[in-house]
């Protein structure tokens, strides 16, 4: 399964409405946002099994709310497009620590942490310990945002 996880991963978009971004191997033009540390991470589908939309959502208004505990301005976002459209937040600021609790918190199987344009794909554990990492580039998708 983590094999077709990873390509899920690898194939999609991230990104706010107006500035989609994908995991690449070659650096290109980061997102307007990418200026320090950053963490992608949603509550949806958690263990990528679709669930209901109130049920996403409730998870992710409480995602939200752990967020903005800690002290930092999440940017609405969203992963994915289609049947796996997922709401996400961007996190600026956020430690790959913070980024790896709040996924294990809502079940995910991985969270995306950066520092400017390199991003990484964290692995988790289920208990949000990290598993692996994966790196690469945040490359602006063409045609989307500036």
């Amino acid at each position: 399964m983590k094999g077709d996880l990873r390509a899920a991963f690898l194939g999609t978009t991230y990104g706010t409405a107006h500035e989609r971004f994908r995991l690449s191997a070659e650096r290109g033009p980061a997102p307007a946002w990418a200026r320090r540390t950053w963490a992608v991470v949603t509550a949806w589908n958690p263990g990528a099994v679709q669930l209901p939309h109130e049920i996403n959502a409730q998870a992710e208004a409480a995602l939200l709310a752990r967020v903005r505990a800690s002290g930092l301005s999440p940017l609405p976002a969203h992963n994915g497009e289609g049947e796996w459209r997922e709401e996400a937040l961007i996190v600026p600021g956020a430690r790959l620590g913070q980024a790896a609790a709040w996924g294990g918190t809502f079940g995910q199987a991985a969270v995306l942490w950066g520092t400017g344009a390199r991003a990484a794909l964290v692995w988790l554990d289920g208990e949000g310990n990290v598993s692996g990492v994966e790196r690469f580039w945040a490359g602006r998708v063409a045609g989307c945002g500036r």
